[in-house]
């Protein structure tokens, strides 16, 4: 059975940081790009980062350039997300999914992805 776990949310003031964890098993997702989503109250998921197969092809949305770092470790196949500099508006579920290529330029959409974690909730305080 193939899982997706992600770890590592929890509440944060503004300014801070937080390291989310996505842990893969089932099978090895090491020749798969993987991104990150997050869906806030009322709003619909929507595209964070992703990175390609080998680590060396990340991507953002520009809310989160500059702040945010994708990076993965094929031998634990396990992708992370290290967030800094935490606002408000990043408050949300976040999930990590694998994509249906190993490439990471333009997977940015739902449909690019074919496994999913549960998600974990962020929240960032004023």
């Amino acid at each position: 059975q193939v899982q997706l776990v992600e770890s590592g949310g929890g509440l944060v003031q503004t300014g801070g940081s937080l390291r989310l964890s996505c842990a893969a098993s089932g099978r090895t997702f090491s020749g798969t790009a993987m991104g990150w989503f997050r869906q806030a109250p009322g709003k619909e998921r929507e595209f964070v980062a992703v990175i390609n197969w080998s680590g060396v092809r990340p991507y953002y949305a520009d809310s989160v350039k500059g702040r945010f770092t994708i990076s993965r470790d094929n031998g634990k196949n396990t992708v992370y997300l290290q967030m800094n500099y935490l606002k408000p508006e990043d408050t949300a579920v976040y999930y990590c999914a694998a994509a249906r290529t190993p490439y990471s330029a333009n997977v940015n959409r739902e449909y690019d992805y074919n496994y999913w974690g549960q998600g974990t909730q962020v929240t960032v305080s004023t």
